[in-house]
């Protein structure tokens, strides 16, 4: 049996278990199982590997573990020792624990998918383990970017001055990489002057249950372009997969 799985913290509405059971069955994939593993701390993490250690594959790693679990692993990858965040593992052939980040592919290929960037300067909304994939992709597309974070920081606006500011305004791409919308808390989301949004924008959420955030729903009562995360969790799904079997 070739061992695969989810850590995070809450994983009861998660989309890795099911893609995967799909897309074993729907490629014909025998003796390939993807298990959900919720950690109550990072600190479990170590006798999660001693368990599996005879079948353990890969690993993907979510909210709220991507820069903590890094601790835990014997190498990184350059792209996840440069973004400062890991949500794939892979178990070398010689049983080391090996870190990359997906998300930074899976977020480039959805976010240039029909979306005109040009002259575009971003928001990014969140400061955890997803957000540094986020940031770097941005830098490497040349697009210009603040955060946003509940507190202030030399780097980051706080949530009271954002909506205080014209920042909302004047960047027209707002990227929400915090959970804030996810089911079953579906009313929830950053706290923004939704008012100061235009046609013009464009929202992305890595959010994807529901497919209309209440987020993205503010865009869309605006006129505003939006995707959800679907397509970012797919890329980096067939990623980890390129990954774990290369």
């Amino acid at each position: 049996m070739r061992q695969f799985g989810l850590i995070g913290r809450t994983l009861k509405h998660s989309f890795s278990k099911k893609y995967f059971a799909e897309k074993f069955t729907k490629e014909g994939i025998e003796n390939h199982q993807y298990d959900l593993f919720e950690l109550t701390t990072i600190t479990e993490f170590p006798t999660l590997i001693k368990k599996y250690t005879n079948d353990l594959v890969g690993l993907n790693v979510t909210i709220p573990y991507k820069k903590e679990v890094m601790a835990y692993l014997d190498e990184l990858d350059e792209n996840a020792n440069t973004i400062g965040a890991v949500n794939t593992i892979k178990v070398t052939p010689e049983g080391k624990l090996k870190g990359y980040n997906t998300d930074y592919s899976g977020f480039i290929n959805s976010l240039k998918n029909n979306w005109d960037l040009s002259n575009k300067k971003a928001l990014v909304l969140g400061t955890g383990g997803a957000s540094e994939a986020i940031k770097k992709a941005l830098t490497d597309l040349n697009i210009p970017f603040l955060s946003i974070s509940r507190t202030a920081s030399d780097q980051t606006l706080s949530y009271e001055q954002a909506i205080q500011g014209d920042w909302v305004r004047t960047h027209e791409l707002i990227i929400n990489t915090t959970p804030l919308g996810t089911y079953p808390d579906v009313d929830t989301k950053p706290n923004l002057p939704y008012e100061q949004l235009t046609d013009k924008h464009l929202l992305f959420d890595l959010v994807y249950n529901p497919e209309v955030t209440a987020f993205l729903q503010e865009g869309l009562n605006k006129g505003a372009q939006i995707k959800n995360g679907y397509a970012m969790l797919v890329g980096q799904a067939e990623a980890s997969w390129q990954i774990w079997n290369s």
